[in-house]
């Protein structure tokens, strides 16, 4: 998949093994964060919706996405249901939130840096998904495999969107997020979750 290929040059790192690792012996973790990561994708692009009324494009864009992750959400807690997993609350690991720390406090390098971060955590799922699919069982490696386009879709919405309301090149915000999302995926994480770094035990 060439969206694959391209992502992977997008990103610093690849999902450490030691990742998959954990993961695959914590499925139902896997599961359960995985459905919040849904959920909490969709959250986001609504904020955007209502946030930026006056951009067309973003509007069009990131309704679609957020149906899309909503649709997802519903598929995950499906396959949950199908094997009796209970959805209990899970803390989220701080990926996401460490990223959007790093966030410009003013317009319009906000939104640019809140469509950037999007990108990559879109990226990272789509390379995890790729990761871990061959390893898993025939039901949740067709469902997984089947992500692939949509999060590549969603990293390249996000991503067109930041150049486009930039008005000018944004190589050099996308490296500094870059280089913070690789510290994240390489550290040591005390918890397993979607995101989190390399497992501490």
């Amino acid at each position: 998949m060439e969206a694959l290929n391209e992502i992977k040059k997008f990103l610093l790192c690849e999902t450490p093994d030691a990742w998959v690792k954990k993961a695959l012996a914590n499925q139902n973790t896997l599961l359960i964060d995985h459905a919040n990561c849904e959920k909490k994708a969709a959250g986001t692009a609504l904020n955007l919706l209502f946030r930026y009324i006056d951009k067309p494009a973003l509007l069009n864009k990131i309704s679609k996405l957020a149906r899309e992750e909503l649709r997802h959400f519903e598929q995950v807690i499906a396959i949950m249901k199908k094997r009796n997993i209970e959805y209990v609350l899970v803390e989220p690991c701080d990926y996401a939130g460490e990223m959007r720390k790093k966030c410009a406090n003013h317009e319009p390098q906000k939104l640019i840096d809140i469509l950037i971060i999007g990108a990559f955590i879109e990226a990272c799922s789509c390379e995890r998904f790729a990761k871990i699919a061959p390893h898993l069982d025939d039901e949740l490696r067709a469902f997984y495999e089947s992500l692939l386009q949509s999060e590549a879709r969603h990293y390249q919405d996000y991503l067109t969107l930041a150049q486009q309301y930039a008005q000018k090149d944004i190589s050099e915000r996308i490296r500094h997020f870059a280089e913070l999302e690789k510290s994240l995926i390489l550290r040591k994480d005390p918890e397993f979750r979607f995101h989190s770094g390399v497992p501490a035990n």
